[in-house]
C-alpha cells in the first residue's frame, strides 16, 4: 500500500518554478559538537526550522513512535554515540526546540528516502556518480543545504542534507570516493529502527559520514559500508577515482546482501539503482530504473560526464513531482560538485 500510495504521488513530473543551487554551510569539526551546527541560525530563522521539522514529524512519524522514542531522549548518549549526541543536542538548543523532535526527525529522515543513484564509467576510464534524492514534503526543497565538514582548516569531507539532519545520505571525499544511499524497503521499519537504535547499530547516513570521515579510499569505504551493523536495510553506492570503482551495495541489518560491482570487460560501464534488488524485476508501477538504463544507453558510454549524467536524472519518471535535489559528483574533480534543488525536471545543468 505503502508503495501504490507513493507511485500515485510521483507519477507527474514536476513543472512550474525555477531550480536553484542550495545554501552552503561551513560546519567546523574542531569545535565542541554541541555548537557545530550554529551556522545554521546565519541561514535560517528558528521559527521556520520548527515548524518545517514539525510538518515532517507529524506526517511521517507514526504516532507511537514518540512514545518508543523517549528512552533514548532521556538517556541520549547511552543510545546515541559521539559526537551525534552533542549535535543533537546543540541543534535542539541553537533552535530552540524540544531534543525529542531533532532526535524525531532524524529517524523520519533515516528511513523515508526514495531515491535514484547512478555511477558511471565513461570511455576515458573517469567516474561519474550521480543521484536523485526523493521525499514527499516540499518544505524540504527550502531545507536542502550542501555541507562542508571543516577540520584543521581543511575541507574534510562534503555533502547535501537537511537543516536538522546530522547525516548524510550523499557525499564526496575528495580524491577518494562519493558515497550515496537509497532506501531497501523490508517491511515493518519503524520496528525495524527503534529496536536497533536501542540494540546500538547505525543508522545508515551515520555510517555514510562516518565512512566519509575515516575511509582512506574507494576500497576502505567499500568494507566499511558493506560491514558495519546498521538499523534498517540499505542500498549504498559508491563511487572511486579508478577504472572500475563503482559498486552497489545491498545491506542487510548485519552485513552485505550482495556486492555488484562495475565490469568494464564485461560491458558494465553504469550502475542504476533505485529502491529494489537489482538482481529481481522492478514493479510495473515504478519504472525509474528501466528509464534511467535507456537514457544512459542513449546517452553512450563516450558522452558521460556531469552535465549528461544530469540530464539522465532529469529525464521523467526519474525525476518527478518529489524529488527534492539532484546532486551529481566525481571524487577525481571534487571542486565540481553540484547540487540542484528540482523546482523543475525540465531545466538544464
Amino acid at each position: 500500500m505503502q508503495a501504490l500510495i507513493f507511485w500515485a504521488v510521483v507519477g507527474v513530473t514536476v513543472s512550474g518554478g525555477s531550480c536553484f543551487s542550495p545554501p552552503v554551510v561551513n560546519i567546523s569539526l574542531d569545535v565542541p559538537a554541541e555548537q557545530r551546527w550554529e551556522p545554521l541560525l546565519k541561514i535560517f530563522d528558528k521559527d521556520f526550522l520548527r515548524k518545517a521539522a514539525a510538518e515532517v514529524i507529524d506526517t511521517t512519524v507514526p504516532k507511537w513512535v514518540h512514545t518508543a522514542v523517549s528512552p533514548i531522549v532521556k538517556a541520549l548518549e547511552k543510545y546515541v554515540p559521539q559526537p551525534y549526541a552533542g549535535e543533537i543536542r546543540g541543534m535542539a538548543s541553537c533552535c530552540q526546540s524540544d531534543i525529542s523532535d531533532i532526535v524525531l526527525l532524524n529517524f523520519a529522515y533515516e528511513v523515508s528516502a526514495f531515491c535514484t543513484s547512478i555511477v558511471a564509467q565513461n570511455a576515458k576510464g573517469n567516474i561519474y556518480h550521480g543521484r536523485n534524492l526523493d521525499y514527499p514534503h516540499d518544505v524540504l526543497k527550502n531545507l536542502t543545504i550542501d555541507i562542508r565538514f571543516i577540520k584543521n582548516g581543511q575541507v574534510a569531507y562534503t555533502g547535501t542534507s537537511f537543516a536538522g539532519y546530522v547525516g548524510l545520505w550523499t557525499g564526496q571525499s575528495a580524491k577518494k570516493f562519493t558515497v550515496s544511499g537509497d532506501q531497501r524497503d523490508k517491511g515493518h521499519w519503524w520496528e525495524n529502527v527503534i529496536s536497533a537504535f536501542l540494540l546500538k547499530s547505525s543508522p545508515v547516513s551515520w555510517l555514510v559520514r562516518e565512512t566519509l570521515a575515516e575511509a582512506t579510499d574507494f576500497q576502505d569505504a567499500v568494507m566499511r559500508l558493506a560491514k558495519v551493523p546498521i538499523i534498517t536495510d540499505v542500498y549504498y553506492i559508491v563511487g572511486g577515482v579508478q577504472k572500475n570503482e563503482g559498486v552497489v551495495i545491498t545491506r542487510d541489518r548485519s552485513g552485505p546482501a550482495d556486492i555488484w560491482p562495475l565490469d568494464w570487460n564485461m560491458g558494465q560501464w553504469y550502475l542504476v539503482e533505485t529502491n529494489y534488488d537489482h538482481w529481481l524485476p522492478t514493479p510495473k508501477w515504478d519504472d525509474r530504473r528501466d528509464v534511467a538504463m535507456k537514457a544512459l544507453n542513449t546517452t553512450g558510454q563516450t558522452n558521460i560526464n556531469m552535465h549528461s549524467l544530469y540530464q539522465v536524472l532529469s529525464v521523467a519518471p526519474v525525476c518527478n513531482s518529489i524529488t527534492v535535489y539532484t546532486t551529481v559528483m566525481s571524487a577525481a574533480t571534487p571542486d565540481e560538485y553540484k547540487t540542484v534543488v528540482r523546482e523543475t525536471c525540465e531545466e538544464s545543468f
